[in-house]
């Protein structure tokens, strides 16, 4: 039996009822194919969004995890500040104050020029030989030597013209002397101490063109400077007052042609000024040693 065109046709008659129409339309394939591609398309629907909410599902379970596994650690940071402990409830900090030191700075160096401005901290020894140590001295290309030396109490004694007057008016205590001579010119320099910076500069500032230190002879040296023209210089430093005389051995005058006498006397005073200033040194430095 076959259905569709063809088939059996019901008639009148039998039980009464109305036997069943098989109709004879050809069916409809498009209408057929929509409603499947129809129930296709719900049926993908339905999958893509059961996965969606299976992705959001498993994301909320991580976040839970994740939330979870912080404990304790994360919570104080979600907790609204009333529910933080008081700072009476926080431990103290054990490990007290970092260190504090005081601000310190060097001592300033020592003023060589304290220990021979006065008698009571100058009180290194002294002698002509001591300020004038060897037996020649070289200054630049010059090399003079050392002749006779010799120290007083009775300054006035060892002076000439006004300077006797100068050195008792101020109380100097001693005066030192030495020779130095070349090529036939020789200089005497004296040093007269004195207990105080302000005697010596006194002294200095009191001295004229007529003050003068007698000239030292001897020891290969003849007497120069006694009679003769010579040129001379005075200065001070601490409680130091030096004075030079330079001239001719053999007793001609000086002039101020014979730069030959100058330089000499120059060298003879920037002589003292430094063995004077080396004095103060060397006991400046003893003095921060100790």
């Amino acid at each position: 039996m076959s259905f569709g065109q063809g088939g059996p046709q019901w008639g009148p008659g039998g039980s009464g009822s109305q036997p069943p129409q098989w109709g004879s339309q050809t069916p409809d394939w498009a209408a057929l194919a929509e409603a499947s591609e129809s129930r296709n398309r719900r049926r993908r629907w339905l999958m893509v969004g059961g996965g969606a909410l299976a992705t959001v599902a498993i994301g909320a379970a991580v976040a839970v995890a994740v939330v979870s596994a912080d404990g304790d650690n994360g919570q104080a940071a979600n907790r609204p500040a009333s529910e933080l402990p008081a700072s009476s409830d926080i431990p103290p900090d054990t490990t007290g104050p970092e260190p504090s030191f005081a601000e310190t700075s060097a001592p300033p160096p020592l003023d060589p020029k304290d220990f021979i401005s006065s008698k009571q901290k100058d009180t290194a020894p002294l002698s002509p030989d001591i300020l004038f140590p060897g037996s020649r001295l070289t200054m630049g290309e010059s090399r003079y030597e050392k002749g006779k030396t010799a120290s007083t109490k009775d300054c006035a004694s060892a002076a000439q013209g006004t300077l006797g007057t100068v050195l008792t008016k101020n109380d100097c205590t001693r005066l030192m002397r030495v020779t130095y001579s070349l090529d036939g010119v020789a200089v005497t320099v004296g040093v007269a101490v004195f207990d105080t910076e302000a005697q010596a500069t006194k002294a200095k500032d009191d001295s004229d063109d007529k003050s003068v230190v007698q000239s030292l002879s001897g020891d290969g040296v003849p007497e120069f400077c006694r009679s003769a023209v010579c040129r001379s210089t005075t200065n001070s430093y601490g409680r130091y007052a030096y004075f030079t005389v330079a001239g001719f051995t053999n007793g001609k005058d000086v002039t101020q042609k014979d730069t030959k006498v100058f330089s000499t006397g120059d060298d003879l005073a920037e002589f003292s000024f430094r063995q004077i200033r080396r004095r103060g040194e060397a006991q400046a430095t003893a003095a921060a040693n100790e």
